[in-house]
């Protein structure tokens, strides 16, 4: 949970219009944070696509930056006339650590990363929760040099479910179904980095999340953003259903690897 201390200006990019602000986090470190309104034009399941992701990243350690809910208070918010003029209320939005000095991977620099393996979790989670966006907007992966060498960042998980604005007939269909996506820096993952075993190794580990906690994670999701209880119980009978096929999509994954000894874990 983040609390805004002071508002930034606009981040320039994205179809949800993120803002930075200046937060500080329950332990009391500042931060500066991208947030998405809850005024954005896609909509609160933007916000709710977020958390979500937020959750299972913290839990399978994937190398999605810091994020969660964040509180703007109303006077943090009437010291903005462009939050103001926008009808921007203050109140719960989602937010998450604003990376400085970080470029955009591309084929030239991927090779630098020194948390390559990540990306297998990444990759399972976008097959897991139909997010077809990391790759389709170049800018949903970023690279940054660190104290011990470059790391790769996945942001913007807006586009879960395959569009921010899902409804219950959606996640219905998409329950059963699969499509690979291996465009652009996906495919030089899986054609130079990546092996069977770091894809089943990240199967396991959403195989091993309590399924009591799947409650919890709807739970927290803020009422003003999904009120409607039949839509929160479609969504957990989603993800349930969904992380239930976690090693059958990592073997679909897998069967991509054109190196042999590089799939030869595939059961």
């Amino acid at each position: 949970m983040f609390r805004a201390l002071e508002y930034l200006g606009p981040v320039g990019l994205g179809a949800t219009s993120p803002q930075l602000f200046r937060a500080e986090t329950a332990g009391g470190e500042r931060k500066v944070c991208v947030v998405k309104l809850s005024a954005n034009r896609l909509g609160y399941k933007v916000l709710v696509n977020e958390l979500l992701a937020a959750r299972f990243g913290q839990w399978l350690t994937l190398c999605f930056p810091a994020g969660g809910i964040i509180e703007i208070p109303a006077e943090v918010m009437k010291k903005s006339r462009r939050l103001t003029a926008a009808g921007v209320k203050p109140g719960l939005h989602f937010g998450c650590e604003y990376l400085s000095r970080a470029g955009y991977v591309n084929k030239y620099n991927l090779h630098r990363a020194t948390n390559k393996e990540q990306m297998a979790g990444v990759m399972l989670f976008d097959h897991l929760f139909h997010n077809p966006d990391r790759t389709i907007n170049r800018k949903n992966l970023l690279i940054r040099r660190e104290r011990d060498g470059y790391k790769l960042y996945a942001i913007d998980n807006s586009h879960l479910f395959r569009r921010g604005k899902w409804t219950i007939g959606m996640l219905r269909e998409l329950t059963d179904t699969i499509t690979i996506n291996h465009r652009r820096s996906y495919g030089v993952l899986l054609k130079y980095y990546l092996h069977s075993a770091q894809f089943l190794q990240y199967a396991k580990k959403v195989t091993e999340i309590p399924r009591e906690l799947f409650s919890q994670f709807v739970q927290d999701i803020p009422r003003e953003w999904l009120p409607e209880q039949e839509e929160r119980q479609a969504l957990l009978e989603y993800i349930t259903a969904r992380s239930d096929k976690a090693y059958w999509v990592a073997e679909k994954l897998s069967e991509l690897i054109p190196d042999i000894n590089r799939r030869s874990n595939i059961h």
